[in-house]
């Protein structure tokens, strides 16, 4: 546990490890955000339907066993579950470049790794956020969020950046084996992890749908998590829609190479490294709520430059915008999740974490499948103008929030999770 004086999660002998080991990770699911897309694109010949299609399949696990990945979560050691994922996901990734050396490589083997890598992503995801409270203690929340989100920015400088590079030095199925070479490190990393892990707490005896089901109702019946949830599934949604049908317009349709959508990804890496490292200092002086509150409709609209994207000035005026909202979303991630985790007991956790992910995550999944069909349909400019619009106007169901109002609308959930659990979080800081 952290030193509750300082409330600093770097004490934490544990939190190190894991934050190694995810940077690891981060990575090379980086790089395979850029490599996945350009191998369907550049070595398979997709249409943008298919580009869509893959990209929905990549987020599909989340639908299929997001929620009860959540109640397994908290039934197992969480150390066991990021290890077996990370070794899935390196598995999976290492087949793509060996069938491409074979000459085996097909779409639908690319589907199936896609699909499989979400199933083991869902549960890294939800175990990683599960047993991040456990590790470093409430008062060091923020702090711990913080280091994370700042994380996953940096990789999306380097690791996107990188692979886009390995894919022009390379090519794209090589440089998936790039992924797996970090997810196997990832996986050796967490080896040292919670050797003193205590057993989990959940009750084995109860049915499986009425845990699910709980982990519903602490979300959904929650104003304050029910605003958040909404906005962040509906920002993935929006930025789901522009991201799938990039590769595409810079590839194919202006002529540009790889390595420029690397940089152009990599772009937002440094909006959401901005804003994660903005936001302690914003909700210190504000609180959580009102920053969130303020953030949103002051950042959200820059998105609307994306769609202007093409030759010239217009690159660089697509890429502040996508900076800027990438910055919204860094602040957004780090004061959400911390809020999130503060307002649920121990023994919810993974079922809490799992029910953010199925919505955020099967938001990304509608926002693939959507962004494929209409880019068949109406064309690739009009699909990014339709995603743009809805990233725009995400912020709203927080807006609309008792969390605009600061510590009043958390207090609701405070006690009423205190009466029913006997479960009383730290109140000091303000929301």
């Amino acid at each position: 546990m952290t030193d509750s004086r300082s409330g600093s999660p770097w004490r934490v002998r544990d939190f190190r490890t894991l934050f190694t080991a995810t940077t690891l990770s981060q990575l090379g699911t980086n790089a395979g955000y850029v490599a996945v897309p350009l191998v369907a694109v550049a070595a398979l010949d997709a249409s943008p339907g298919e580009v869509g299609a893959l990209a929905a399949f990549s987020t599909l696990a989340f639908l299929l066993i997001g929620l009860p990945a959540g109640a397994w979560v908290d039934r197992m050691r969480h150390r066991s579950v990021l290890i077996g994922a990370d070794l899935a996901r390196a598995a999976l990734n290492a087949s793509v470049p060996v069938a491409w050396w074979l000459d085996a490589l097909t779409l639908g083997h690319l589907f199936v790794v896609v699909l499989l890598t979400g199933c083991a992503t869902v549960f890294f995801d939800v175990g990683s956020q599960s047993t991040l409270p456990g590790l470093v203690g409430r008062e060091a929340l923020v702090g711990a969020n913080s280091a994370v989100v700042s994380l996953q920015a940096v990789s999306n400088i380097a690791g996107r950046g990188a692979g886009g590079g390995l894919v022009q030095a390379l090519t794209a199925p090589v440089a998936v084996l790039f992924t797996a070479l970090a997810h196997l490190a990832s996986a050796l990393r967490l080896v040292a992890l919670g050797g003193r892990e205590a057993p989990p707490r959940a009750a084995r005896r109860a049915p499986l749908r009425a845990q699910i089901a709980e982990g519903l109702c602490h979300v959904l019946g929650s104003p304050e998590l029910r605003a958040l949830v909404l906005t962040a599934a509906l920002t993935n949604l929006g930025v789901q829609m522009v991201n799938t049908l990039l590769p595409v317009l810079f590839v194919r349709e202006l002529g540009l190479s790889a390595s420029a959508l690397g940089l152009f990804w990599a772009a937002g890496g440094l909006g959401l490294l901005l804003g994660a490292r903005c936001a302690r200092p914003l909700a210190a002086g504000l609180g959580h709520g009102r920053t969130l509150a303020l953030v949103g409709p002051l950042l959200a609209p820059a998105v609307l430059l994306v769609p202007l994207v093409a030759d010239g000035p217009w690159l660089w005026a697509a890429g502040a915008g996508w900076v800027l909202a990438m910055a919204r979303i860094g602040t957004e991630n780090v004061l959400s999740v911390s809020l999130r985790q503060r307002m649920t007991p121990d023994e919810l956790l993974g079922r809490m974490n799992a029910t953010f992910r199925f919505m955020l995550t099967g938001a990304l999944a509608v926002g693939a499948a959507l962004s494929g069909l209409l880019g068949e349909v109406a064309g690739v400019r009009v699909t990014l103008w339709a995603g743009a619009v809805v990233a725009s106007l995400s912020f709203l169901p927080v807006l609309l929030s008792p969390l605009r109002v600061g510590r009043a609308g958390v207090a609701h959930v405070t006690v009423s999770l205190r009466n029913a659990r006997g479960y009383n979080p730290d109140p000091a800081e303000p929301v």
